[in-house]
């Protein structure tokens, strides 16, 4: 019998499996690729964490099922984080929520507060989830270009006209910004919360790369703005800050309603995270934040090798100033060949895996993704390589 699946069928193929296939044809044939593609994180897990979840893990109190929403102890160390690092007060009990992971907080997030058919606007490019988690859920999707920089974004939104009883339901943003690395000030955020107030949308914003800021910047809150809370949900996500990417342990907070909506969701769908993983994610974010710098300094010395080994190959890339990416203009000589070929050639021709920007929207073709998830040594021999394949 031929079953159709009409969900699935609206999501198209996932353009990185390609990449990924031939990534490990190639390692198979013997050939040493340099996997820049996915923005999966190589460092270890600070030890006081790890100690932590050992000793957690050795209390057989922990090994019941836990609290969909988080335990308390948890969400109150949330809650002080925010307050030392941003000077926003939130309640513990009805502002923040425990997710496992940013994608899969996202993802129910927007099943929980739309109806099929509702409105969603989305950066283009973007995270693939946060275009897809509202095609999912039966979303029209409203790109929002943001490859030229915050300024254009807002023109576009604050030119976005609806009728009242057609307004969008939610708005998406994601600042340092995966894949584009664009960043914002606190005015931008402003801006975006009255324009939400005025047209009666909510905001998700997702700042995974909060931490990972170079060069003297520091990424605001959205929830810094006054009255933010009114219209704004934030999610976080401790796989970057804290090398802790394989834990899944991510948290959402803001406005109370939002929260309680996820709440509910959630409490259908999962027991949570295992209990000494939240524990130990107390650690991480009460007793870590030194070793917060000491991370970022190792992706910003990986950037500046990396942009300095494609400029030594003739390919000049601006520096980001926050994320663990490079987002790169493709070379005008291999433009006409899309970023999909162009990645695959990469990898066949110099031996360096990337993500082609066609895999974050329509506005991300003519660009590829470097993750700098390689020690300074292997960048420089993929810059080598490319160097080799560029001018060969």
């Amino acid at each position: 019998m031929n079953y159709r699946f009409p969900l699935i069928e609206k999501l198209p193929p996932y353009v990185f499996a390609v990449i990924n296939h031939l990534k490990m044809e190639a390692r198979r044939s013997g050939e040493d690729i340099i996997d820049l593609g996915m923005g999966n994180p190589d460092l270890a897990t600070p030890d006081p964490i790890v100690e932590k979840l050992i000793e957690a893990s050795r209390n057989a109190r922990n090994h019941r099922y836990s609290a969909s929403r988080g335990i308390p102890n948890l969400r109150q160390e949330i809650s002080r984080w925010y307050e030392r690092r941003y000077n926003v007060n939130l309640d513990p009990e009805h502002e923040t929520i425990v997710t496992i992971g940013a994608k899969e907080g996202f993802s129910h997030l927007v099943l929980a507060l739309v109806e099929p058919g509702d409105k969603v606007i989305v950066p283009d490019p973007s995270y693939p989830i946060h275009s897809f988690a509202a095609t999912i859920a039966g979303c029209e999707l409203i790109k929002l270009p943001i490859d030229n920089g915050p300024e254009e974004m807002m023109e576009e939104l604050r030119n976005l006209e609806f009728p009242k009883s057609e307004q969008p339901k939610i708005l998406v943003l994601s600042f340092p910004h995966n894949p584009t690395t664009v960043c914002v000030e606190k005015s931008f955020f402003e801006e975006a919360v009255a324009l939400a107030k005025e047209r009666g949308y909510l905001i998700i914003h997702d700042m995974a790369y909060a931490d990972l800021v170079f060069d003297g910047y520091k990424a605001p809150s959205i929830l810094e703005v006054p009255g933010a809370k009114e219209v704004a949900v934030e999610m976080y996500s401790l796989s970057k800050s804290y090398s802790m990417a394989g834990w899944r342990v991510g948290f959402c907070v803001g406005n109370k309603q939002v929260i309680a909506a996820l709440t509910r969701l959630k409490s259908y769908l999962d027991y949570g995270i295992f209990q000494p993983i939240q524990i130990a994610s107390i650690i991480a974010l009460r007793d870590c934040d030194h070793i917060v710098p000491e991370i970022v300094e190792v992706y910003r010395k990986r950037r500046d090798v990396l942009i300095k080994g494609l400029a030594s190959a003739g390919w000049s890339v601006p520096s980001p100033k926050g994320t663990m990416f490079v987002w790169a203009a493709i070379p005008e000589q291999f433009k006409k060949m899309g970023s999909l070929e162009f990645a695959k050639n990469l990898i066949t021709n110099a031996g360096v895996a990337v993500s082609p920007g066609i895999g974050f929207g329509h506005r991300g073709e003519g660009f590829v993704r470097f993750a700098l998830v390689e020690n300074e040594q292997r960048i420089s021999q993929a810059m080598r390589g490319i160097k080799s394949f560029l001018n060969d």
